[in-house]
């Protein structure tokens, strides 16, 4: 994705700092100290997120914050005000503001809230989540990959690599990291696109079983062999055979397709007439083949022709900048596939799922979100409605909180709540009292060395007029 391009509505001092901030960081920073020239340059431009000042002139309180919504819906509003109080950073986030950040914050503060607003806006699915597959074959009833990592791009430039040719391939991964649907993209991608794909689990299919599927039979073979049955490898004659969890077949069964791969023919259970066969062969396992190999419970000979081209698909953790796009893509599937109207996704449900660790990889988080989507009472989707799982950790169990902890924790919270009025509070005293403090406590009505211990605790200096 490209860098979100930010619009900043504040004061002069303060356009210039974010402007230095992010320019840095390599965004598009236009600013002004205008609401209505903020409105103008929204009409005209094409914003991802706007840091709007609660005072800015030109509108009162949240007015421009609605009007901005009013005119994109899409903008990610970040307000900050030097004088916050819980009641206006409420109001901002039921009139639509991603988040409330009160002045004075640090750059990390705000990068970090930058952040996480252009990942909303990408989860919301405004941009166009395939950007990074629409150099692989997109044409109707293609698969695609959702993703613009670096851990996907690697895999994407492999299958353009390997799709023209007739190399066989190996797909490593864990369960639901799309194995599958990397083999189908190589196919669809390949010279064999318009003949047949062939996929079989061989996880599902005692021995016997799966070698008929794949070789197929003769009538008469054995009994309730009624009639000739194809094996897959004819079925795929011309086309690809994709052999899932190749690693659960039989040490009998291996030896029997290494014989097929190498000589490029396959004999019906019942026949002795050898079939020539014509075929890509792409093969996927959530083990690790080697080590299997190593030990002897897989035929090296089979492992060293199945691992031509090996591909490796990356777990949703070693890929968490594609979850934004992700959860986008799955948002907008089944809105529609059940014709339900969801504008998105909140950012405390965002925060959860950024947290969450995915055992399942991608097909877990397509799960959740069909689930949470259908489930969703409300035109955003809610943390609620997700059903995650209590978190865990490797070596350690998942304890709720006590009383005590969450009695902390609220306390906390409260506190933090408070200091940024605590330190308008102070800071407007001073400034209406030529930062003397003396006069500043008077006019506040506290003795001196209380309010200087305010000061401390909020780190405000009289003598640099500011906060430290």
């Amino acid at each position: 994705m490209s860098q979100p391009r930010i619009l900043v509505v504040d004061d002069d001092t303060s356009c210039e700092s974010l402007k230095q901030i992010f320019q840095h960081e390599g965004y598009q920073v236009i600013t002004t100290t205008s609401g209505h020239t903020a409105l103008n340059e929204i009409k005209n431009g094409n914003f991802t997120i706007v840091i709007n000042n609660l005072n800015v002139p030109g509108t009162e309180g949240t007015q421009l914050l609605k009007s901005i919504k009013d005119l994109q819906a899409e903008i990610q509003v970040i307000i900050t005000t030097a004088c916050a109080t819980i009641e206006t950073a409420v109001d901002a986030i039921k009139n639509g503001a991603f988040d409330y950040l009160p002045k004075p914050f640090t750059p990390d503060q705000i990068k970090d809230l930058v952040t996480k607003a252009a990942r909303q806006y990408k989860a919301n699915g405004i941009r166009n989540l395939s950007s990074s597959g629409a150099q692989l074959n997109e044409r109707p009833g293609s698969p695609h990959f959702v993703g613009d990592s670096k851990a996907m791009q690697k895999v994407y430039a492999r299958i353009l690599q390997v799709a023209p040719t007739n190399s066989t391939v190996l797909i490593t991964g864990e369960s639901g990291t799309g194995k599958e649907l990397a083999a189908r993209t190589i196919h669809e991608n390949s010279t064999r696109k318009d003949m047949p794909f062939v996929a079989i689990d061989c996880t599902v299919l005692a021995e016997n079983l799966l070698e008929n599927e794949l070789f197929g039979h003769e009538k008469g073979a054995f009994t309730g062999a009624t009639q000739t049955k194809d094996g897959l490898f004819k079925v795929a004659n011309g086309g690809t055979l994709f052999l899932d969890e190749i690693s659960n077949i039989s040490l009998s069964s291996q030896a029997k397709l290494l014989r097929v791969i190498q000589e490029r023919v396959v004999t019906p259970i019942g026949s002795t007439k050898p079939l020539p066969i014509d075929i890509r062969l792409i093969s996927a396992t959530n083990k690790k083949l080697r080590e299997i190999s190593d030990r002897g419970e897989f035929r090296k000979a089979l492992y060293s022709r199945l691992n031509t081209i090996p591909i490796d698909m990356p777990p949703l953790r070693e890929r968490s900048a594609d979850l934004p796009l992700l959860i986008g893509f799955f948002l907008r599937k089944f809105a529609d596939k059940i014709n339900k109207e969801i504008k998105g996704i909140s950012p405390a449900a965002m925060n959860q799922l950024e947290e969450y660790n995915f055992p399942g990889n991608v097909r877990e988080l397509e799960h959740i979100m069909e689930r949470a989507i259908v489930l969703a009472p409300e035109e955003f989707i809610m943390p609620g409605d997700l059903d995650l799982p209590p978190p865990t950790t490797a070596n350690k169990e998942y304890v709720p909180a006590t009383t005590e902890e969450l009695k902390v924790v609220k306390r906390r919270l409260r506190e933090e709540a408070v200091k940024p009025v605590e330190k308008c509070f102070v800071i407007e005293a001073f400034k209406r009292n030529s930062w003397n403090i003396t006069r500043a406590a008077e006019d506040v009505g506290m003795l001196r060395p209380n309010f200087q211990a305010l000061m401390k605790k909020l780190r405000i200096s009289a003598r640099e007029r500011k906060v430290v």
